[in-house]
């Protein structure tokens, strides 16, 4: 089935800007698809994948965080999480920790290299958005933003899939 997935996702990037135009969902698509590539690169050079950005990201606004909260806020798989925080922990940019209130649970927290690492995600992400968003207005990246806020996902969805 993979190989089949992969040629639909390549059928879905090379479609025709009228084909896509047509239909919003495969628009949507392409450009997922193009940005997702365009953040792979920024972020490349630091050996991190937009789901290592987007975790280390929520770590350093939220403070730490239970696996459990993370699985639900991020909308992950727990052993997709396990695995990105496996990385994290061995570039020493997350760590995690025994809940002292409740030993079962593990609490994970951001380091001061994760918090550095932060930086380096904004500016790289910044520079894709620049270039990506160019004939915008801040209002309409505005409305943009709220709208694509809005679309509908199921539980099942990952937010941070590679």
């Amino acid at each position: 089935m993979p190989v089949v997935n992969n040629f639909l996702s390549d059928k879905i990037f090379l479609m025709s800007s009228s084909a896509a135009g047509k239909q919003l969902g495969f628009l949507l698509a392409r450009h997922g698809r193009i940005m997702n590539t365009r953040l792979r690169q920024a972020l490349d050079s630091s050996g991190l994948s937009p789901r290592h950005a987007v975790l280390l990201c929520r770590l350093d606004d939220s403070g730490p965080l239970s696996q459990q909260d993370l699985i639900d806020i991020l909308s992950i798989d727990a052993s997709g999480l396990v695995a990105v925080l496996n990385d994290l922990e061995r570039a020493g940019l997350a760590e995690r920790r025994r809940d002292p209130a409740d030993r079962r649970r593990h609490i994970v927290d951001i380091t001061a290299e994760g918090k550095r690492a932060v930086s380096s995600i904004e500016v790289a992400v910044a520079d894709v958005e620049q270039e990506a968003f160019a004939g915008f207005s801040s209002d309409e990246l505005q409305q943009l933003h709220a709208l694509l806020s809005r679309i509908h996902g199921e539980p099942a969805d990952e937010a941070c899939e590679d």
